[in-house]
């Protein structure tokens, strides 16, 4: 748990417009409270070129402060209307699947997963629940090594002998800890969740992403999302949702906003604090299918393999979305960066000014 109360979320400033259709932009509104100059040039910094080198390739950057869009930057042939890959970052919008059959009253995460591949007399899986697969802390032995093929779960899984059906593959896991004792992450374990999300929703992939479409992303104005689903008709919620940038930054303000969208409650009360509260065995690095900031910004994003994030910065009302190509060595450069831009921004409680770049 946490030592100090989560920051408060911000509502939607009154009279700014829900970005359901298009996002209210604040350079005509007035209302950003930063320099440009200094904004842009840190995107700039990031986006340009001569970065590529220290910080790998950046294909997007949008920024949403106080729900309106303050500034976005595309490199080379991408722009606005251009779906790009999620990686891990799908498995937050998985989280907010979950939350979705939690307020509809169809799944107990605090229960023990209704995983039929666990109910065998003895099995010690059985007694894993919901909650510890969304907080990875439930003991399955599985390896997410991006480097060793011969050695990684997560590669065999999305690309080798499990790709064809990732629930199964992940269910099929033998216990290497004791539930709730070790944190590990584990994309088989986002695919177990997608699998009993799947079987609650639906038989067919078609009744799945219809479910996904009008519960969450046509509500929330992400048009250009769609989902990639194994043979099974899995949603690998572990790994693949295309959407644009703007859309990436819509998931991020319904997280921002408390799970509320356009004044309707669309997650549970409570869902999104859910996420961010740290899973104890992570060291304040984990929730649940969110990272958090360890520094103590309050800041929880989702995060995808390449250095694709949403960061969601409630002590500035602040989104900020990068999406691009960056090599694991490249990845502190990017941090760097985009705490940076962060840092341009005001803290809401004490209207302090921004820091220079």
């Amino acid at each position: 748990m946490p030592d100090s109360p989560l920051l408060p979320l911000p509502s939607q400033p009154p009279g700014t417009p829900w970005p359901t259709t298009e996002w209210p932009r604040a350079e005509s509104r007035g209302r950003s409270g930063v320099s440009a100059e200094a904004l842009l040039s840190e995107i700039d910094r990031l986006v340009r070129p001569e970065a590529r080198e220290r910080s790998g390739e950046t294909h997007a950057v949008v920024v949403i402060h106080r729900g309106e869009l303050v500034a976005e930057r595309y490199g080379d042939d991408k722009g606005p209307d251009t779906t790009m890959i999620s990686w891990s970052m799908a498995k937050s919008i998985l989280h907010a699947l979950v939350g979705i059959l939690v307020r509809e009253g169809r799944l107990d995460v605090h229960r023990p997963a209704p995983v039929e591949a666990w109910q065998a007399e003895g099995d010690p899986r059985a007694q894993i629940t919901t909650e510890q697969l969304l907080r990875m802390v439930d003991g399955l032995d599985f390896i997410e090594d991006y480097v060793d093929g011969d050695a990684s779960n997560v590669i065999d899984m999305l690309f080798g002998s499990g790709k064809a059906d990732v629930a199964a593959y992940a269910e099929a896991l033998g216990p290497a800890h004791r539930p709730g004792q070790v944190w590990s992450y584990s994309s088989g374990t986002s695919n177990i969740v997608s699998g009993i999300v799947g079987r609650i929703i639906g038989h067919s992939r078609e009744e799945r992403l219809a479910f996904m479409r009008r519960e969450l992303f046509d509500r929330i104005g992400m048009r250009s999302a769609t989902a990639r689903f194994d043979d099974a008709g899995t949603f690998i919620g572990s790994s693949f949702v295309f959407a644009t940038a703007q859309d990436f930054a819509r998931f991020g303000l319904l997280y921002l906003r408390d799970g509320v969208w356009e004044e309707q409650r669309l997650l549970p009360r409570g869902w999104v604090d859910h996420a961010r509260t740290p899973t104890p065995a992570s060291d304040g690095e984990y929730g649940a299918h969110f990272w958090l900031a360890r520094n103590g910004s309050g800041i929880f994003h989702c995060s995808g393999y390449q250095g694709q994030f949403v960061a969601i910065d409630p002590s500035r009302d602040l989104i900020l979305v990068r999406l691009g190509r960056s090599e694991p060595e490249q990845r502190g450069a990017v941090f760097r960066s985009l705490d940076r831009i962060v840092r341009c921004f005001p803290l809401l409680a004490t209207g302090a000014e921004p820091a220079a770049p």
